[in-house]
């Protein structure tokens, strides 16, 4: 089997052996060393293994290897850098929008996919954005506030 080759976080990968139908986030977490997107329910349901594929927020779980191949994946820890952290990572932590932290991957990624496409969103538009990521430690407030924050409103 020929290498394939992605681009993650503005760096091309290249992987010599790959298995087309593993996710997505398995080669991110196990060969790259990549641990922001976590591994939650393997469904695609929880959120918490969201990447950036092509500037869509997409479930690194159920993307299978072969279909992330020549498209642009940006995982939370190419979205900023400590020293100048993307807005919605800033506006999380000035609103200390975590508790556990499991969530605040899918929760930071599905917001800066919303701002990039909306950058002045309303709060219900946030609140539909980020359903279908799922946080049990009760810190839905502070996250709203965190990406309204980062909308600027």
């Amino acid at each position: 089997m020929a290498a394939i080759e992605l681009q993650v976080n503005g760096r091309a990968e290249k992987l010599e052996s790959w298995d087309p139908d593993q996710p997505l986030l398995y080669v991110l977490r196990n060969q790259l060393g990549l641990h922001g997107p976590k591994y939650g329910c393997g469904l695609g349901q929880c959120g918490a293994c969201a990447v950036l594929i092509d500037g869509e927020a997409a479930r690194a779980c159920t993307v299978p290897l072969s279909m992330a191949a020549g498209r642009k994946i940006t995982t939370i820890e190419g979205l900023g850098t400590e020293e100048k952290p993307h807005p919605v990572q800033a506006a999380f932590i000035q609103e200390q929008a975590a508790q556990c932290g499991y969530c605040t991957n899918g929760m930071v990624m599905a917001s800066a996919a919303l701002l990039a496409k909306k950058p002045k969103p309303s709060l219900e538009e946030v609140k539909e954005a980020l359903a279908d990521s799922l946080c049990r430690c009760g810190t839905h407030v502070r996250i709203l506030r965190a990406v309204m924050r980062a909308a600027g409103a």
